[in-house]
């Protein structure tokens, strides 16, 4: 099978994927990067998510605030069983659903 390489005929496929794997690793990286949450900020969406459940069970009713409060456990819950099933320690999972769950306190 003959490819038409951009580079011309003379281009060697090997460099080609090599680069590519490359671009693919880096974009990987700075996308983790961005996205990377850490404790404090994990301890502040906690820290906000009560406020705002407090907050809403104030204005609204007890029953919207436990909705939001079971809204986020459900999602560290759903979070913490995916850790699990792949494998990861237990004190590994449950740092991981703690962080996805409350770490977007980061980019308040």
């Amino acid at each position: 099978m003959n490819q038409r390489w951009p580079e011309g005929r003379y281009a060697d496929p090997d460099a080609a994927r090599a680069r590519y794997e490359a671009d693919t690793s880096a974009a990987r990286r700075s996308a983790r990067e961005t996205l990377r949450a850490d404790l404090p900020a994990a301890h502040l969406g906690l820290a906000v998510t009560v406020i705002a459940c407090l907050l809403v069970g104030a204005a609204w009713s007890p029953a919207a605030a436990w909705a939001v409060a079971g809204a986020f456990a459900a999602l560290f819950t759903i979070v913490l069983t995916a850790r699990l099933v792949t494998g990861k320690g237990i004190r590994s999972a449950v740092r991981t659903a703690y962080t996805a769950t409350f770490g977007w306190a980061d980019w308040i």
